[in-house]
């Protein structure tokens, strides 16, 4: 397995710039496939967040000091 490795990071090398990232897109395309139960979670997480900062029981914070913490980084 380590030889066929090399021999495919070897012809990957060779490529161009412009099918590397092709090459990439394709392979993160079929690493990232949906999974329903996630995207499930996340929208009941997002529709509970907004009920809660609609009825004014989510603390929030504002643009201004979000970006001051992370510039005094």
């Amino acid at each position: 397995m380590a030889t066929k490795n090399k021999e495919l990071e070897a012809k990957i090398q060779a490529l161009p710039d412009d099918a590397k990232l092709e090459l990439i897109d394709s392979i993160l395309m079929q690493l990232d496939k949906p999974d329903p139960e996630i995207d499930r979670v996340w929208a009941e997480e997002a529709r509970s967040r907004w009920k809660a900062y609609k009825e004014g029981n989510l603390k929030t914070v504002s643009y201004e000091q979000v970006m001051r913490k992370h510039h005094g980084r």
